[in-house]
């Protein structure tokens, strides 16, 4: 008889029977909060108040959002300044202004200035403005981050490559379920006469969650 390879020989090997590198099975059992997902969405679809299309669609709208939306609202600001007032007086408002939609949610924007930086977590979970940002990266949602940026946030930033001046201010804002921040970045030197499109490119993810700064224009 030939020899017959059975599936544990492979994961010895690290390899599965398809020559793949092996890796584990996600056998883990659903959290509490997976469950009630699951048992929310199936209610939803069993009234009909909602369809599974619809479910799909929301959900591939909503990967589909990326950092690049943020930084058009922030260049905007840059410049121009009666929607930059706007901006800070009510930004869901002024957002909803250029197209994107963030819901029920309240957005408050918050301007970096010489003498002031601001920082955003969620130190419960991972609240964050997805429909500017897009899905938060994962050291966002870790509990490293969500605590120490809290107790040292000079330090957190350090290691993000940004060093403040000990005159400079430094405040974090904590999200919440039904409230946001979106941190105004300072605009870069030696872009007078930039226009929004170009202003654009410079705006970085990390520097509208406060953690980094805008690209060099040079």
């Amino acid at each position: 008889m030939p020899h017959d390879h059975h599936d544990d020989d492979f994961h010895h090997s690290g390899m599965s029977p398809s020559g793949h590198p092996y890796r584990e099975d996600d056998d883990r059992p659903l959290t509490y909060w997976q469950t009630m997902e699951i048992a929310m969405r199936e209610l939803l679809v069993e009234k009909g108040i909602l369809t599974p299309e619809e479910i799909a669609r929301q959900i591939d709208e909503m990967d589909a959002r990326e950092p690049a939306n943020g930084a058009a609202v922030v260049a905007r600001a840059w410049t121009d300044p009666d929607f930059k007032d706007r901006l800070l007086k009510d930004a869901s408002n002024a957002s909803r202004e250029m197209g994107y939609d963030i819901g029920p949610l309240r957005l408050i924007a918050i301007e970096n200035t010489a003498d002031t930086h601001n920082i955003i977590v969620c130190t419960l979970c991972s609240c964050y403005p997805r429909n500017l940002l897009g899905l938060p990266p994962d050291w966002y949602k870790s509990r490293a981050y969500r605590s120490r940026v809290v107790k040292e946030p000079r330090k957190v930033l350090a290691e993000f490559g940004v060093t403040l001046p000990e005159s400079t201010t430094v405040r974090v804002h904590d999200s919440t379920a039904d409230m946001r921040y979106i941190v105004l970045p300072r605009r870069p030197d030696g872009t007078d006469g930039w226009g929004a499109d170009k202003l654009a490119e410079l705006v970085t993810r990390d520097s509208m969650i406060g953690v980094g700064l805008p690209k060099s224009p040079t």
